[in-house]
């Protein structure tokens, strides 16, 4: 069993300036070094994550883990299993803070992930030995770690009394910084992240907000100009469509009346775009990668 105590060098020197609330240990499995706990970011959000947040967990999160900073979350289904995906896809090193025993996988049908996890050079904790259960006051102890690891948290989606506000207001006790992604006022998910922009978190819309914060340069251009680039004879047309994406989904016919081309031709260059993944379609509108 490996496991590291409150009084080990190797411990978490961010986690163990949160004082009483530091655990005293932490089990593990995984690539434990310095170096994943230099720079963390903690993305939480809602489990009821929608197409928007999905977007902007892929845009932000992915750039941010690019650039080297660690992604920790708490492994839950919608905003945090989707911010470990990205940080993973993106060649960046995620953290899963459990709140169970270390041996168990919870929730058991993300399995893949965790192993994606671990193979990664990635971690999973818990200050909870063995095959112990989650309990309902296990989640909040386990929101202040995911907040005592990290310098700044962002908070992607989060309804009126989302737990995701229970690890906002652990970032703000412990003095980390806080960021919040505005959404739609019709949404449910906005209510909790409207409280916290009152509060004072800091509102992002890039994942430059995020890595000016930790003084760090993206490290990498955006994929699609890239990729774009590989594909000069259709450069035109889906540059065109991607600026207008970047700006709102849109359907087929949207997009036609828009560029006022023949519709087979732009099913032709909507369908090519697909399979070079510059865009996805889902609910019958066409979304940026």
């Amino acid at each position: 069993m490996n496991i590291i105590s409150v009084q080990d060098k190797k411990y978490p020197k961010l986690l163990k300036k949160i004082g009483k609330d530091a655990p005293k240990q932490l089990y593990y499995k995984g690539s434990w070094d310095k170096e994943i706990f230099e720079n963390c970011l903690a993305v939480v959000g809602s489990r009821q994550m929608t197409t928007y947040g999905k977007q902007v967990v892929e845009r932000i999160v992915g750039e941010v883990a690019a650039a080297g900073i660690t992604i920790v979350s708490g492994f839950m289904y919608g905003v945090d299993a989707t911010a470990h995906k990205t940080a993973l896809k993106f060649g960046g090193r995620t953290i899963a803070v459990m709140p169970c025993g270390i041996d168990l996988i919870h929730p058991e049908y993300q399995q893949d992930l965790y192993v994606e996890i671990l193979n990664n050079k990635g971690l999973v904790i818990s200050e909870y030995e063995g095959g112990m259960q989650p309990s309902n006051w296990t989640y909040p102890r386990r929101n202040r770690i995911v907040a005592g690891l990290s310098r700044a948290a962002l908070i992607i989606e989060a309804g009126e009394r989302s737990g995701s506000l229970i690890t906002a207001n652990f970032a703000k006790k412990f003095g980390r910084k806080l960021f919040v992604v505005p959404g739609p006022i019709t949404s449910e998910n906005s209510k909790g992240i409207m409280q916290l922009i009152k509060g004072g978190a800091e509102a992002v819309s890039s994942a430059k907000d995020v890595l000016d914060f930790y003084g760090e340069q993206s490290a990498r251009r955006s994929s699609n100009v890239l990729r774009l680039a590989e594909h000069k004879p259709k450069a035109g047309i889906e540059r065109k469509i991607i600026e207008k994406l970047e700006n709102e989904p849109l359907g087929a016919d949207d997009l036609a009346r828009t560029f006022v081309i023949p519709a087979s031709k732009l099913g032709t260059a909507l369908s090519l775009m697909q399979l070079k993944g510059l865009i996805k379609l889902e609910g019958n509108k066409y979304y940026v990668n």
